[in-house]
């Protein structure tokens, strides 16, 4: 009986994209840096590149930082895995700038090379998206490990079952979770987060938050959630309640929030929804001064985020929120950044330009009419071998730039 073999196409084989693993093999070398040991095989691409590039520049390399050492890790755990990369924002620079000392979700001080939970680990927070810009955020190993390849549905489906267990075992004091309801605060959650793997509920409660921003949501679902987390740095926001309810927050972060807030509900339409507005301001100022006079500058992030635990915080801030749409919303940060108002612009996009180069269509992988799409190459060179053969030399053109990220948030 005859058989047909047919031919699908593999996330695997897209890992093996010659191109790609030559442009890594060619950067290890141009800032001085040896591949790992299993990627050397003399007949692979990436040690082709590797070769090439440490023929023509010899010593002249560039000194590598703590980013660029990041940056070439995770372009080739993308190729390892066969994910997408976007290679024209994600750079050296694009990684320094989402870098933070504390780990959002477990708070806990980041280490590097420590080989340790503690150490720093970029995440893809929609994990059906590959490594680009506004998908990356920077937290803790343990905290990453622990998120895998949940979303925003399992996120909060896992911080119920904490919640459940934890009830059970008694203890803990009233607070508000992802969803608008309450749920256990420990006493000493961070001591306990730091002696135990397993994440608490309310560290589950800030992964399900930070999933919603780059999760489209129906806007009364967008507008019930706590601000559990502020947003990292150049994180993109898909629902424009979200990036009002950020901004309106971060206000209180500099002195002078009390002329900026008054100039915010200048730009809400009608008395009622400025009066409903001053309401929640009323309810959630307190709310952090309880925190005390903030000693550094994630001590201010925390007291933020701990005041949207307030049941009546939330409450009042629905109260604003359902009397918007998401048209509306955007155009009052649109305003707002007009006049200065955000620690940083706003610019709206349509939800294709917001997740271009993120590979959604293929659920982040890489396919071989993709792979090398989003990072054309930057120098002549021929196509690598199949068979093993003495590198040659080459001699790159001046190689371009890359493109700097927009600090613009999105």
């Amino acid at each position: 009986m005859s058989q047909i073999t047919f031919a699908f196409d593999s996330p695997v084989a897209a890992a093996t994209d010659p191109a790609v693993a030559f442009e890594i093999g060619w950067d290890f070398a141009h800032f001085g840096l040896t591949p790992p040991a299993d990627q050397l095989i003399a007949s692979g691409p990436l040690r082709q590149g590797w070769d090439a590039a440490c023929a023509s520049f010899g010593t002249r390399t560039l000194a590598p930082t703590r980013h660029t050492r990041k940056w070439l890790q995770l372009r080739l755990n993308a190729w390892r895995r066969g994910r997408v990369f976007e290679g024209l924002q994600v750079t050296p620079n694009y990684l320094r700038q989402i870098d933070v000392e504390r780990c959002p979700i477990t708070r806990e001080a980041l280490t590097q090379a420590t080989c340790t939970p503690s150490d720093a680990s970029i995440d893809r927070v929609r994990n059906d998206a590959g490594y680009a810009a506004g998908n990356l955020v920077v937290m803790s190993t343990r905290a990453n490990v622990a998120k895998g390849e949940v979303d925003f549905d399992d996120a909060l489906a896992q911080m119920r079952r904490v919640e459940a267990t934890a009830l059970s075992q008694g203890g803990g004091e009233g607070a508000m979770r992802a969803d608008g309801a309450p749920i256990l605060r420990f006493a000493s959650s961070q001591d306990a987060a730091r002696e135990s793997t397993p994440l608490s509920a309310a560290e589950w409660a800030r992964i399900a938050v930070l999933c919603s921003f780059v999760t489209e949501l129906p806007h009364a679902q967008a507008a019930a959630l706590p601000l559990l987390v502020l947003p990292p740095n150049r994180l993109r926001l898909f629902n424009p309640i979200q990036a009002l309810q950020a901004l309106v927050t971060r206000q209180f972060e500099k002195p002078g929030w009390s002329t900026r807030i008054a100039r915010l509900a200048e730009l809400l339409p009608g008395k009622s929804l400025r009066r409903d507005f001053h309401v929640f301001v009323n309810a959630l100022v307190p709310r952090v001064l309880e925190a005390g006079q903030p000693g550094s500058a994630h001590q201010m992030r925390w007291a933020l985020e701990d005041a949207w635990r307030n049941a009546l915080v939330l409450r009042c801030w629905k109260r604003v929120a359902l009397q918007l749409d998401a048209t509306l919303a955007e155009r009052t940060v649109l305003r707002a950044s007009a006049l200065h108002l955000a620690d940083r612009a706003a610019l709206a996009t349509s939800f294709e330009q917001a997740t271009d180069g993120w590979g959604i269509a293929q659920r982040g992988y890489a396919s071989l009419d993709t792979a090398t799409a989003n990072v054309p190459p930057r120098r002549p060179r021929p196509a690598p071998r199949t068979t093993p053969a003495p590198a040659p030399v080459f001699v790159p053109a001046h190689r371009d730039a890359r493109l700097a990220a927009s600090p613009a948030m999105r």
